[in-house]
């Protein structure tokens, strides 16, 4: 292959330490396949039919129209790296690529965006499906990992009239071989696998293959895993077990396309598949914003609105209204056009919280389409470090204390993956009386380090136009007293989106949100200002700004006055 035409120069470490980076921020789901659990070379053999027979496969998932058009020039983008090829090069032989970018390469998810563009984008992306296949077809230990090879997996089937329609001849027949190699190695690890979410989408494909294929006994037991496994990663009130909006929306596409290839092959719809999607769809609901996208707590990103849109639409309804739910914990504050999500819910257990961020009591604010206040987000775009950065309590709309976690980091022995416990003790009480809602929550993350609770009280007017709070450092009546008193620092953040423009003036911070939407944040604390962040949830690192209230609390305060007790109010401006 010949070198890239033009290559992204953002790449300023070198391939080991881009390795070390990977296996710590990527554990035991980013380490080879060892060799030895290679399928063999002679495993299945493939029949013309059975390849025809895929598709009937017609994924949810609509595509990314402009990614499919970059994508077509030769332009290659994740995060911050961007490379631009020749007709006849190929993405994963790019020597600056980082492991990063090569593992999304080779997940296919770009398949169905290049395919959608029709004309000569099918035959562009066949050439890539034969030059992988070429490469990696028989086996490749960072490849056909689980994660990336059910990703793929999924991504050929739902493409089968492309790859491996009837007017493919030979070339179909040996695409059709490989995707049989692959969908047989995946089952193989799924049962053993670390990667929660790639062992969710083995046993879609799964109950895929057995229905397309006609096999009912098959059917029948992959059905059964999968409503196993949609037990175990799918709460009461239809959020998914990791607490991510977007893990909740990837399942939600997945289990529709498998609904839609029941009812086009005349199976009776899957029980389990008709419990949980209403529930689902609420939650999804519970988490969309007024502009259409999903608020990015817990390794969620700014999605494309097309993709809960097209959700809603295959569902056929529209999803119930409610403001607190209880196994996924979060409160939900609205009036008028104005929007606040607080996040009141521990970690995850594991296996589930090996993306889970250290955000408790952080919150989501918007009015309408505007988002004004936010966290610094999350994409699986971006390379591994940053991902690792923003799973911080500092990169939260919330209060941190002596610059540590309100939740514990801990390695897990079967993922490797660090993953946050607790914070213990959170809780939330909501009042709702004419018109204006009070919430009253708290957590215990930092109790044992530093003796005090971390309380925060949300204030939102009838008509919306006021969003006052104030956060609290307590030293519970149970604790003894601290005889050193020495004060201990503390931050409260206000991560801006970046569509705010935010400036100081005499008596306030003045937020300039989109669509014209002004804000006043107001605060009697002394000592407010403007400081640089950075925003993720839009698939790179963009440059924003955060409010930062810093102070120093007496360990021994009750809370109910400064410095222990900071008050603060965003005030939209009249008229706006």
């Amino acid at each position: 292959m010949s070198a890239p035409m033009r290559q992204n120069q953002n790449r300023q470490r070198s391939a080991d330490e881009d390795a070390a980076l990977w296996h710590r921020f990527r554990g035991a789901p980013g380490e080879a396949v060892p060799e030895r659990l290679a399928p063999g070379p002679q495993l299945v053999h493939s029949d013309p039919g059975e390849a025809a027979g895929l598709t009937r496969l017609r994924p949810v998932d609509p595509p990314d129209m402009l990614r499919g058009e970059a994508l077509e020039r030769g332009i290659w983008r994740h995060g911050l790296e961007r490379y631009e090829l020749g007709a006849e090069e190929v993405p994963w032989a790019v020597d600056s690529a980082t492991r990063h970018f090569i593992d999304r390469i080779h997940r296919f998810d770009w398949l169905g965006d290049l395919v959608a563009r029709g004309g000569r984008a099918p035959d562009q992306a066949r050439f890539l499906t034969d030059a992988w296949i070429a490469d990696f077809g028989r086996f490749d230990g960072f490849a056909w990992r689980a994660g990336p090879t059910a990703d793929r997996v999924w991504q050929w089937m739902c493409r089968a009239d492309i790859l491996f329609g009837e007017d493919q001849g030979r070339a179909g027949r040996e695409r059709f071989e490989v995707l049989q190699r692959q969908v047989e190695h995946a089952i193989a690890l799924a049962d053993g696998v670390a990667d929660v979410e790639a062992r969710f989408r083995i046993f879609v494909i799964e109950v895929a293959r057995a229905g397309l294929l006609g096999d009912e006994a098959c059917l029948r037991r992959a059905l059964e895993r999968l409503e196993a496994e949609c037990t175990a990663q799918i709460l009461p009130d239809g959020g998914h077990v990791s607490r991510s909006p977007q893990r909740l929306l990837n399942a939600l596409l997945d289990l529709l396309t498998l609904r839609r290839l029941l009812a086009d092959s005349g199976y009776p719809p899957a029980d389990f598949i008709e419990k949980w999607l209403p529930r689902m769809g609420a939650m999804l609901g519970f988490f969309h914003c007024a502009d259409g996208a999903l608020h990015p707590f817990n390794d969620s990103s700014e999605t494309r609105p097309e993709q809960v849109s097209a959700v809603f639409e295959a569902m056929d309804l529209t999803p119930r209204r409610f403001s607190f739910s209880p196994k996924s914990g979060f409160q939900k504050l609205v009036r008028g056009h104005v929007e606040v999500l607080l996040d009141v819910g521990p970690a995850p257990e594991p296996p589930f919280a090996d993306r889970a961020h250290a955000g408790a009591l952080g919150f989501e604010f918007a009015d309408g389409p505007a988002r004004i206040v936010t966290s610094c987000g999350a994409s699986r775009e971006v390379n591994v470090d940053w991902q690792a950065a923003v799973r911080r309590t500092g990169a939260h709309s919330t209060l941190v204390l002596g610059g540590r976690d309100s939740a514990a980091f801990r390695r897990q022995d079967a993922s490797k993956l660090l993953a946050p416990q607790g914070p213990s003790g959170i809780s939330a009480k909501r009042l709702e009386e004419n018109d204006e809602i009070w919430l009253d929550a708290q957590h215990s993350g930092y109790r044992d380090t530093f003796g005090l609770l971390h309380r925060r009280r949300l204030f939102l007017a009838g008509d919306g136009a006021r969003l006052a709070g104030e956060d609290s450092l307590v030293r519970p009546v149970s604790r003894a007293i601290d005889e050193s008193a020495a004060p201990i620092s503390f931050e409260i953040r206000f991560h801006l989106h970046p569509s705010v423009h935010a400036y100081m003036s005499r008596e306030a911070i003045i937020l300039d949100g989109a669509e014209g939407r002004r804000w006043r944040f107001r605060t009697s604390h002394a000592g407010a200002r403007l400081e640089r962040s950075v925003y993720l949830a839009r698939g790179t690192v963009e440059r924003t700004s955060q409010i930062v209230l810093t102070g120093r609390a007496d360990p021994n305060g009750d809370g109910s006055a400064p410095p222990n007790c900071v008050r603060w109010a965003f005030v939209r401006e009249p008229g706006e």
